[in-house]
């Protein structure tokens, strides 16, 4: 890996000795090394990678959530919702992304890493907001990025486009009212883009004679 210390396969090998049965998968892919563990294994698995000499992760750098309900524009087999971690250890000089998945599509739990990096906190509560995934043991899990009526988690892939509900100033109680949306759904099609109109950008002489509309 270029500027790394250390060489993707010798990290995926080191990660694997470290973490031994909890590793459910393990790939390298593009010079960058994923483990994925189990949700019953991750907040054990989390520990080992931050206390473990030759892993070292001292630092978060990410927390998201992931909703696989399609996947490359095909229907995903298996669970639903995981949460990606990315982690770096500054003294090694080695980066690792870590993937677990919640054992329960309608009610997505995991056990919080706040304890381990304390940066965490805000990214947990992102991940509860905008996906709903629950992190146990979360010292305050609340909404960070939505209104605290908001209804819903918008990064889910079922939600609409237009929300559930919309907000807006009501002169006679002079206050701030939420209400049902009353957008009307609608397909936006794109421009169609005229080749030989652009055909000049990209060094291609462009016919003078021609009438554009």
């Amino acid at each position: 890996m270029a500027g790394y210390a250390i060489a993707p396969e010798a990290l995926r090998d080191h990660v694997a000795r470290a973490l031994g049965e909890l590793v459910v998968y393990m790939e390298v892919a593009l010079e960058e090394v994923t483990v994925t563990v189990a949700a019953e294994n991750y907040l054990s698995a989390m520990r080992i990678l931050h206390d473990h000499e030759s892993c070292a992760f001292d630092t978060l750098i990410d927390l998201c959530g992931v909703d696989y309900s399609t996947y490359k524009n095909r229907p995903w087999e298996g669970r639903r919702f995981a949460v990606v971690v990315h982690l770096l250890s500054v003294r090694l000089n080695q980066r690792l992304r870590v993937r677990v998945f919640c054992p329960d599509d309608e009610f997505p739990l995991l056990p919080s890493v706040i304890d381990v990096w304390a940066a965490t906190n805000w990214f947990e509560r992102e991940a509860f907001d905008l996906y709903g995934i629950v992190f146990e043991g979360h010292p305050d899990l609340r909404r960070i990025l939505t209104d605290y009526g908001f209804i819903g988690h918008p990064f889910r892939k079922d939600f609409p486009l237009s929300g559930y509900t919309e907000m807006r100033y009501d002169a006679e109680r002079q206050r701030v009212i939420y209400q049902p949306v009353t957008i009307v759904p609608r397909e936006v099609t794109p421009r169609v883009v005229r080749e030989e109109k652009y055909a000049g950008f990209r060094g291609a002489p462009v016919d003078q004679t021609q009438t554009h509309g």
